[in-house]
């Protein structure tokens, strides 16, 4: 007798799909430095410098915010699981640019466009080190972190246990990939305080509210009612 295939939740299909561009992109998007407008002058006072942060955030809080919506619909052990598989979209996406890099460019290539093609995409083996290193356990640390919340909560304060799992994880994550990358090149100490202010007020502010609207799109996709 065959055996059937267990069906995959169509939220866990789908957020899954998405997880792995958002983790191949995120390391593009990093390449640009976005102002922060009034928060900029934050830093000047506490004697920073004007504050920025790489665009790349964008991206890693959508996985933050991605996998908390899978434990919550789907468990912290599912959700686990998507973080270490997320290395082999990443994995094969650096390859894929080192490769691309490495072929002898056609004789029509505009230099300055070939030359711009190599500054955003050409990464030293340290820095995909510490991006790989950054991901895989600030990514872990959210989604331990959120599973652990909701084993105590249960399924109350969704927004409260997004909030601190995403502003740890996004600590850890500073911690990791600012030192990895930096240390012994400049002083890091600036830097890594003012991307830690900027990203636990995003953290802050962005992901307790997309969580909820994940979470009711995930129960949307797989036909669940919202709990009470």
């Amino acid at each position: 007798m065959e055996t059937a295939t267990p069906a995959i939740p169509k939220s866990l299909f789908v957020f899954s799909i998405f997880y792995g561009g958002m983790v191949c992109i995120a390391g593009v998007l990093g390449n640009k430095l976005v102002g922060l407008g009034p928060l900029s002058d934050l830093g000047p006072a506490l004697g920073l410098g004007p504050l920025g942060i790489e665009a790349g955030i964008c991206a890693f809080l959508l996985l933050v915010i991605v996998s908390s919506a899978i434990a919550e619909l789907h468990g912290g052990a599912v959700a686990t699981r998507l973080v270490r598989w997320g290395f082999v979209p990443l994995i094969a996406t650096m390859a894929l640019i080192e490769l691309v890099l490495a072929l002898p460019p056609a004789a029509a290539m505009e230099p300055a466009r070939l030359a711009a093609f190599e500054t955003i995409l050409g990464q030293s083996a340290r820095l995909m080190l510490a991006g790989l290193i950054a991901y895989g356990t600030s990514q872990t640390l959210n989604v331990t972190i959120f599973a652990a919340l909701k084993g105590r909560e249960g399924s109350q304060l969704l927004w409260l246990r997004a909030g601190i799992a995403s502003v740890l994880s996004q600590i850890v994550d500073t911690l990791l990939f600012i030192t990895i990358s930096f240390y012994g090149v400049f002083p890091i100490g600036g830097l890594l305080i003012g991307q830690m202010i900027v990203k636990v007020l995003l953290s802050a502010v962005l992901v307790p509210p997309l969580v909820y609207l994940f979470v009711a799109i995930g129960r949307k996709l797989d036909g669940t009612a919202t709990p009470a």
